[in-house]
């Protein structure tokens, strides 16, 4: 590999490892905001239950 293509190369996998990380990110944050919205509903359906 030529000395011009070590850098190149480089930041390549570093952009990659990058991409991965957020895509990690993203999805975990699906995760949570799903579960706050299943524990919201069943606190309304508590709330509701005790209303009764």
């Amino acid at each position: 590999m030529s000395a011009n293509k070590i850098p190149v190369a480089a930041v390549l996998i570093l952009a990659v490892l990058s991409l991965s990380a957020c895509g990690n990110t993203i999805r975990g944050m699906g995760r949570d905001t799903a579960n706050t919205v299943d524990a919201t509903q069943a606190a309304g359906r508590n709330v509701n239950q005790a209303a009764q």
